[in-house]
Order: C-alpha cells, then sequence, then structure tokens
C-alpha cells in the first residue's frame, strides 16, 4: 500500500540509467520523487505554462517523447512514470490500483504547486488524470485526450467479450510471464504505421523481468473491476466540462474506437477535434507530427 508520508521531492537521487535506454530517442533528464519507501520517475524540461503528460497502459513518458521535445521550446514540459512503469520502481507488494495513481499524481501536482495546467492524458491517464482535475478544477487551464474514456463501458459488445479474457485465469500468466502487454497488445494497436523492433524495445524493456510486471496486470484488472468508478467520473464531468478540450484520435485503433471519441465530445462542449485517419491507439507514437501541428494550432486558439 502507498504510505501516508508527503510526496517529497527528492532531485538529489541520482541513479545509473538503464543499458536499454535510447538516450536520442529519450534525451531527458531523470528526477524522481518519493511515494513511501518507492521513487517515482518524471522528467521537467522547460520553461512556460505547464503542460503535464499522463500515460496509460503499458506505455510510459517515453510515448510521448516527441510532443515534448517540441513543446518544451516554449512550455515546460513535466511527464510521470506511474509507479510500475517505465523508469519508476515496480515494487511487487504495491497498491497498483487505478485510484491510488490518481492520488499519487494528485500529491505530485500538490506538492509540486502546479498550476494553470494542460494536461495530456491517454489511454488509462484519462480516468487518472481527469479524476484529479476534477476534484482541484482550479488548477487546470484545458486539456489535451487522446484515445481514452471516462465512463462505464458495461454494456459494449467489444468489453462484454474482453471480459471473458479478464476473467480467465491465464490472464497472470500471460501478463507476468510472457509480457503480454508490450509485447503483443501495445504493438497491434497501431493503425498504418507499424511499431519497429527498435522502438519496441523501449516499451517492453521496463518490463524485463516477471517481477516488474505487477503494474500492467493491475491495469487489465482495472478494466474487469472498475467500471463503476469510471462511470462516476462521467457523471461528475460537470465540473469541468467547460475547459478547453482538444481531442486527438486515431481512428484505427482497434479497442477505443470512433464511438467513444462522440461521446467524449458530446460530454464537453467547449472542444476542438483533430482526427489522424491513418493511427490507431498511439497517435502521439505513430503520427507525432500531426500530433503536434494539432496541439500548436490548438494553443494558439486557447492562449
Amino acid at each position: 500500500m502507498i504510505s501516508n508520508s508527503p510526496l517529497t521531492m527528492t532531485n538529489s537521487i541520482v541513479r545509473p540509467q538503464p543499458f536499454w535506454l535510447d538516450k536520442y530517442e529519450y534525451p531527458f533528464s531523470s528526477k524522481y520523487f518519493e511515494v513511501g519507501p518507492h521513487k517515482l520517475h518524471y522528467i521537467d524540461e522547460g520553461k512556460g505554462e505547464i503542460l503535464l503528460f499522463v500515460h496509460g497502459t503499458p506505455s510510459w513518458s517515453f510515448d510521448f517523447r516527441n510532443v515534448i521535445k517540441s513543446m518544451c521550446k516554449t512550455h515546460r514540459c513535466i511527464a510521470i512514470d506511474h509507479i510500475g512503469f517505465g523508469l519508476s520502481d515496480k515494487p511487487k507488494v504495491y497498491d497498483y490500483s487505478t485510484q491510488t495513481h490518481s492520488k499519487t499524481l494528485e500529491k505530485f501536482i500538490l506538492e509540486m504547486d502546479l498550476s494553470n495546467i494542460t494536461m495530456f492524458v491517454h489511454d488509462f491517464g484519462g480516468p487518472i488524470g481527469l479524476d484529479v482535475a476534477i476534484r482541484h478544477p482550479e488548477r487546470f487551464k484545458g486539456f489535451v485526450i487522446l484515445n481514452s474514456w471516462l465512463w462505464s463501458s458495461e454494456i459494449e459488445p467489444d468489453y462484454i467479450k474482453l471480459k471473458k479474457i479478464l476473467n480467465s485465469p491465464l490472464l497472470p500468466f500471460l501478463y507476468r510471464q510472457l509480457n503480454f502487454s508490450p509485447k503483443f497488445i501495445l504493438p497491434g494497436s497501431f493503425g498504418e504505421k507499424k511499431l519497429n523492433s527498435k522502438l519496441k524495445t523501449q516499451y517492453t524493456k521496463p518490463f524485463a523481468n516477471s517481477s516488474e510486471r505487477y503494474g500492467a496486470l493491475a491495469f487489465a484488472h482495472s478494466l474487469r473491476d472498475d467500471q463503476d468508478w469510471f462511470e462516476e467520473l462521467w457523471q461528475k464531468r460537470s465540473i469541468i466540462q467547460d475547459k478547453p478540450v482538444l481531442f486527438i484520435w486515431g481512428m484505427k485503433d482497434p479497442v477505443i474506437k470512433a464511438h467513444y471519441l462522440k461521446k467524449f465530445e458530446s460530454g464537453f462542449p467547449n472542444h476542438q477535434t483533430v482526427k489522424i485517419a491513418s493511427a490507431g491507439h498511439f497517435p502521439q507514437e505513430e503520427e507525432p507530427e500531426q500530433v503536434i501541428h494539432g496541439i500548436n494550432e490548438w494553443l494558439k486558439r486557447n492562449k
């Protein structure tokens, strides 16, 4: 379980970066926060108004790297790795629930005293980050939402099929022994452009050992167990629904499909949308130039 002690900034921590990390692709300085006895990795690049990046599964701040490399020229870009992901600690005994990730993000924002935030959320980053925004709307200027959700999918035909897999006793074996999520689910969710082997390494190596895969497995369990919580967040969206939102959507996403975008648009009337026809679930990885262009145009309109 997470410690009740405050989240403390520990920039003095020095850790050797892993041998597999591609510093050309990810040329950022690593920083750490203490979360109880564990260390949460983050990057903090550039100066100006804050752009905060919140990833999903089975990824980490790496998938926003191209956006950050561009946007840090004009903004302060902060991106975290959830505990259990990326360069953060991956303890065997830990509360990896989606709600705990949200509480950790909340502590991070409050301890860093971040405000006037434009928050980028993708995949599970949606419920994690928007939950924090609902609790602290005064700290957020707007949102960029990429292929995510914020409601129950219980009646979705695709979810009903998926739930059989989520309930399977084989699921822990697939995730912990075969590293199924980054090796197969992530590349399988791409659209027209496929993930090359060099980049795939950057997503699989954070989960090199079976003991490092509890976080990804917990997100699969969250899909099974937290649908009521997701729906509660949707019902509370009025707290933040008038803030400006940019939707960036990969239209070839095989899981979070186009009708999810339509529902999001219906719930956040102050929105603009960039549809990327060729991209799947990871538009920021698949089509970074289109994503960056869309962000810059939207930011200009919402100064």
